[in-house]
């Protein structure tokens, strides 16, 4: 059976009659606007572009601004903190506004970022720099799912959110390899620069196709406590937490266990991750469609794999060729999840999509930080292998989380 609607029995428990939940839904477009849907694809890739780019580029950058690696790489930290903040504050704050203006501001805020940081003359400017961008990108990703639904009709939406994240895998391929590659030829300063001129075709791009969008729901912050107190909410955004901070733990430690564990060198780890890189846009791809089909059977069936390929890795070791393949698939099946979970959120709290967006992306974000900070403690006394085996564990919790308490007419076929 295919997931069209917030499920019943969750609709009714939240006090909203299901025969009526598509009035209280912020309004879908008639025709789908997939030019529109383009252009916010352009702005992801814009925005997590350069988001990555400081990690192929810091060397160069700590060495020009003359500070220490670590103390440049707090430039990606003051973007993720401001991110987490401002996912959650976005739609408090721009909720008289049109959704057109504020995309468009976002991706304003984007090319005066990357050319902060382009012409930074110390860390304190390429800080001002990062945390511009933190406030464009934790803003976005807040929103994109409740865009989504005001630009394609409801069946179409899955399709819209795997192509607006298909921009997350194109810019995980190009930021690191590309990014590296033109500061090498011209100069980490340079590389920014490109990165501006491709956000002012985005907002080009984004000026001519997308539509006006009054804001829609009552969004405050005491909205966000609402929402997290609906019935299936706040165990929805643990397991997604989990989810994400299992596949952070992998991802963060990835490079040394290729180095360590499975034993291969720097080009065959480059050749691993770019593997990994393509197998995650074709599986964001896939999403949509799998989505069409059945939401419940995708939240649950890409922890699984997760978690078994992580198990895998683990007990495969030194097997190069087995560990190229294993990655490869686990960067498919994530490309699933952030399709999955936006489409949860659209079908779960349709008439507060924003302020429940921010709450997963606050969700993400914290993720990513457990997932890094607490994968560290395990490599400094387990190494990666213990890295990966408890992230696998983290996996196959969240997937009973979600059969036990986020899906409860999966087995039905839902």
């Amino acid at each position: 059976m295919s997931d069209t609607l917030p499920w019943p029995e969750e609709a009714s428990a939240a006090g909203l009659d299901p025969d009526s939940i598509s009035a209280l839904a912020p309004p879908a477009a008639a025709a789908p606007a997939w030019a529109a849907v383009g252009s916010m694809t352009l702005g992801v890739f814009g925005l997590v572009t350069a988001e990555f780019l400081p990690a192929s580029l810091l060397t160069p950058m700590a060495a020009d601004l003359r500070i220490s690696e670590g103390t440049a790489g707090q430039a990606v930290t003051a973007t993720a903190i401001v991110a987490l903040v401002a996912s959650l504050l976005v739609a408090t704050v721009t909720r008289r506004i049109d959704r057109r203006v504020v995309l468009l501001v976002f991706t304003v805020l984007l090319i005066v970022s990357n050319l902060i940081v382009a012409f930074a003359p110390d860390l304190g400017s390429l800080l001002v720099g990062r945390v511009l961008l933190g406030i464009a990108l934790g803003g976005f990703w807040a929103m994109s799912a409740a865009l989504a639904m005001r630009l394609v009709p409801e069946e179409m939406v899955p399709r819209a959110l795997s192509i607006i994240f298909s921009g997350v895998s194109a810019a995980t391929i190009f930021a690191a390899p590309v990014g590296s590659y033109l500061g090498h030829l011209f100069g980490w300063r340079a590389v920014f620069l490109i990165a501006a001129v491709l956000a002012v075709a985005t907002l080009i791009a984004q000026v001519a196709t997308l539509p006006r969008m009054a804001p829609s729901g009552s969004a405050s912050l005491r909205t966000l406590v609402d929402v997290l107190r609906r019935p299936g909410i706040g165990i929805g955004m643990l397991a997604a937490m989990l989810v994400f901070s299992g596949h952070f733990a992998v991802f963060t430690y990835i490079r040394p266990f290729l180095e360590t564990v499975t034993g291969v060198g720097i080009s065959a780890v480059s050749g691993i991750l770019l593997g990994f890189g393509v197998a995650n846009f074709v599986g964001t791809l896939v999403a949509g469609r799998l989505l069409q089909r059945s939401l419940g059977f995708s939240l649950v069936c890409a922890p699984v794999l997760m978690g078994v390929l992580g198990l895998g890795l683990v007990t495969l070791a030194n097997n190069p060729a087995g560990d190229a393949l294993m990655v490869a698939l686990w960067g498919f099946a994530f490309g699933i999840v952030p399709v999955a979970w936006s489409t949860w959120l659209t079908r779960t709290v349709p008439d507060q999509a924003e302020s429940a967006g921010g709450l997963l992306v606050a969700a993400v974000q914290f993720a990513i930080s457990v997932g890094a900070a607490g994968g560290g403690m395990i490599f400094d006394r387990a190494g990666a292998t213990g890295v990966f085996g408890a992230a696998s564990l983290i996996l196959l919790v969240s997937v009973m989380i979600i059969l036990a308490g986020v899906r409860p007419r999966l087995r039905q076929g839902a």
